[in-house]
């Protein structure tokens, strides 16, 4: 019992330290938006502010178009985030429980293509988008990321395990696909709904090098983009980077704690296996 303990308390030990190195990075960006300019470039530095300048980040509204870089970001996030929905719960529940000619092989290409770098397409998927008149768009940056393959094969690692006396019973009740589907997969696939629009309302919100290749005009640049021209602009003013990045990240900071249980629950539940 005794080495028991002492095991755990050393994993204990090993996981809080971790914690703490990752999130000081964090701390110093929220104590450094809260400095002076010429206190930021202090040697050597200091943890604490001096002066606490919470004015800092109301500049940075007046500096950039921060607020217009945020609703865009939003807009973007919402609907990329319902076209993955729509198209990942209807293509996971026809990989997992429709028969069809060729259903496994046309799954393991679906799996295969995660495999493709961007890169590699980055210059068709851009002739595409240029031949449809979609450049510098809201479209640009929203069709083509309505699809997400590994949300489509979590869903359908999920869907597998629902058992199948409820499809059986939804059959007998008489039941139509779509009805099994909107009354039975749906509800039961709560969890990896939410892990899934977490993980991709995160990938959508630090999208950068997508955005910043199809879009010119400031008015439609997402945060990630806005930021970096901010970056760029301010190089040397280091509290007002600090401030908009602490802005940026702040939302998906308050939608990780709020959702955190629901990715857990997501794993330990669906799994992946057949």
């Amino acid at each position: 019992m005794l080495k028991t303990n002492f095991r755990l308390a050393f994993v204990h030990l090993i996981l809080i330290l971790g914690g703490i190195f990752m999130i000081l990075p964090f701390v110093w960006m929220v104590l450094t938006s809260l400095k002076t300019p010429l206190e930021a470039l202090r040697f050597p530095p200091t943890w604490l502010p001096e002066i606490w300048r919470f004015a800092n980040y109301s500049e940075v509204f007046q500096e950039i178009s921060f607020f217009r870089y945020f609703l865009n970001t939003v807009f973007i996030t919402l609907l990329t985030l319902f076209g993955i929905f729509f198209t990942g719960i209807l293509a996971a529940y026809a990989f997992a429980r429709i028969e069809f000619w060729g259903r496994e092989v046309l799954f393991m290409i679906f799996l295969a293509l995660m495999m493709i770098p961007l890169p590699v397409y980055l210059v068709p998927s851009y002739m595409i988008l240029f031949n449809l008149g979609w450049i510098d768009t809201y479209w640009a940056m929203i069709v083509p990321w309505t699809v997400n393959i590994f949300s489509i094969f979590l869903l359908r690692q999920h869907i597998k395990t629902l058992p199948q006396d409820l499809f059986d019973a939804a059959k007998i009740d008489g039941c139509s696909r779509f009805r099994t589907f909107w009354q039975v997969v749906v509800p039961l696939s709560k969890a990896p709904l939410i892990t899934i629009g977490v993980f991709n309302i995160i990938a959508s919100w630090n999208s950068f090098f997508w955005p910043l290749i199809v879009t010119h005009s400031d008015v439609i640049r997402p945060i990630q983009v806005g930021l970096a021209y901010f970056s760029r602009e301010q190089s040397t003013n280091y509290t007002l980077l600090m401030a908009a990045s602490t802005l940026t990240i702040l939302p998906l900071v308050i939608l990780f704690f709020f959702a955190q249980r629901h990715i857990i629950e997501s794993y330990v539940r669906s799994g992946l296996k057949e």
